[in-house]
């Protein structure tokens, strides 16, 4: 390309080889337009990003199922199932017909288990139910004078004599956390005195 003055002669031939140049690169113009883009990552080599959109997908689905049954264990299985018992009850009772009968199976059985003040036999029933319980083979526990407090509040073994053979630790602790929160104290009444 020439600059300044310039003879049509000179402008003509400049863009006939500008046109022979366009046809020459029409071909590649096409063969870009409908290609698709690639994507490398930092070492140079193409990604598929359909293959990883799916592994990412899987790997969503993994940590959801697994969070899932976390929060149910978080929650409590028993919880969960004493849940569901109370749901399936529930619905039990509806579709009963609002009016109860004589013959309800169900509502007697309710009325029987049902506990009531001044009932001469309730006392004779809770007796046998208490021997029968009784009966039930049960582990011994300790019965003595009052053990020392521990940490983790275990009580102690039937064949405990009652001797504290401990090194004093337990003590120690109990001590500690009490002065912890006696300074605690201290230190908010101090910071609230003057208010």
């Amino acid at each position: 390309v020439q600059a300044g003055l310039v003879s049509a002669d000179v402008l003509r031939r400049e863009q006939q080889e500008l046109r022979r140049h366009e046809r020459s690169n029409k071909h590649l113009e096409e063969e870009s337009r409908h290609s698709q883009t690639v994507f490398r990552d930092k070492s140079g080599r193409r990604r598929d990003l359909a293959q990883e959109q799916l592994e990412q997908r899987q790997k969503a689905a993994a940590e959801a199922e697994r969070e899932e049954l976390y929060a149910k264990w978080g929650k409590g299985l028993a919880q969960d199932r004493q849940q569901q018992q109370n749901v399936e009850d529930a619905i039990k009772e509806m579709q009963k017909p609002l009016a109860r009968y004589i013959d309800d199976q169900d509502l007697d059985q309710m009325l029987r288990e049902k506990e009531r003040e001044g009932d001469p036999m309730a006392d004779f029933i809770r007796k046998r139910k208490a021997k029968e319980n009784k009966e039930k083979k049960e582990k011994p526990r300790y019965k003595g004078p009052a053990p020392p407090l521990n940490r983790f509040n275990i009580w102690p073994g039937h064949r405990w004599d009652g001797v504290d053979r401990s090194n004093g630790f337990e003590q120690q602790h109990f001590a500690r956390m009490a002065n912890r929160k006696a300074v605690q104290e201290l230190a908010y009444k101090w910071s609230v005195e003057d208010m």
